[in-house]
């Protein structure tokens, strides 16, 4: 198999300058055009483009597949959705086989960076019902893959494995999963015919936050998939707090077992990720560390009903 190029700052410079003809419109030319690549990780080499732009490369063919599906669906759920999903203002191959977007850029910052306010989680509230708007069928029809929903007592078996890994370390209190029982995790099971289409990845960077706590619009639609809602009420929990995503897709329309289903995705997502991590000595997963145990505090924040519930058990005057 062929080598992928490596993308350099003069190939997205020359690639980009192109595409945007700066060198005929007064501006900087190739030589001068400001280009930085994006910190934040993720499957494409991403780069910003002056402060108008982001150019995002595919690395391989399989994350090229993925890029043609993305501009296909984004398209297709833009008209449904009260946020803004990127525009792509150029798209095509830049080496073999490998393909570009040039996106503008969404204003904003992260919900890693600012608070999703009270107004904000009902923009979130948006996204779940535009979602679930969108024709499953004609997702499919454009390349959406169709998944299936995960099993929570396998999960939740797993994560119980892992909560004793972080209990060894001092990082979590592996009792705080005795919520979860088994016959809980068969009961909140996805019911059949629920299926819609998610984002899959909520993550917090892929949320763009303005400073008032505003959701403003939902970035990289790789990973969109025909599946469980629960994923995405999962994703938002690690992103903005398991009280915010049970807010937001309560307002959505969704009853309690696609809301507690989510919220025990998240939690045990996060138990799972932080003992790898921790299992895992590189520079690199270290570097991870402080990101995942905030994701964890953030899933395991009680809701509403749990903080009745251990306000009854801490009166002793309170009647059961």
């Amino acid at each position: 198999m062929t080598q992928a190029p490596t993308p350099t700052a003069d190939t997205v410079r020359r690639l980009v300058s192109s595409l945007l003809k700066e060198g005929t419109k007064g501006g900087a030319g190739a030589g001068g055009l400001e280009v930085r690549p994006v910190v934040e990780g993720g499957e494409h080499s991403t780069w910003w483009v002056g402060g108008r732009h982001v150019l995002r490369l595919a690395p391989d063919r399989e994350a090229a597949l993925r890029q043609r599906r993305e501009l296909r669906l984004r398209d297709l759920v833009r008209p449904q959705l009260p946020l803004a999903v990127p525009t792509s203002v150029a798209h095509g191959e830049w080496a073999p086989g490998l393909t570009y977007t040039l996106d503008i850029v969404v204003p904003g910052g992260t919900a890693e960076e600012h608070d999703v306010s009270a107004v904000g989680e009902a923009d979130l509230a948006g996204l779940l019902t535009g979602l679930r708007e969108v024709p499953a069928r004609q997702a499919e029809a454009l390349g959406a893959p169709r998944t299936a929903p995960r099993s929570l007592e396998a999960l939740r078996k797993a994560a119980e494995r892992a909560a004793g890994r972080l209990a060894a370390a001092d990082e979590f209190d592996p009792a705080r999963l005795h919520q979860l029982s088994s016959p809980a995790a068969v009961q909140l099971a996805a019911q059949p015919g629920t299926a819609v289409l998610v984002h899959h990845d909520l993550r917090g960077e892929h949320l763009v936050v303005s400073a008032d706590g505003r959701v403003r619009g939902v970035l990289d639609w790789t990973g969109a998939a025909v599946g469980d809602p629960a994923e995405d009420i999962a994703g938002l929990a690690i992103a903005v707090g398991s009280p915010a995503a049970v807010r937001a897709a309560t307002l959505a329309g969704y009853a309690a077992r696609p809301c507690l289903r989510g919220l025990w995705l998240a939690r045990c997502d996060t138990v799972i990720r932080l003992a790898g991590h921790l299992d895992n000595r590189s520079d690199r997963d270290k570097g991870a560390l402080p990101l995942l145990r905030l994701q964890l505090r953030r899933a395991w924040e009680a809701i509403l009903l749990e903080r009745v519930t251990e306000l009854r058990e801490d009166d002793p005057d309170e009647e059961p």
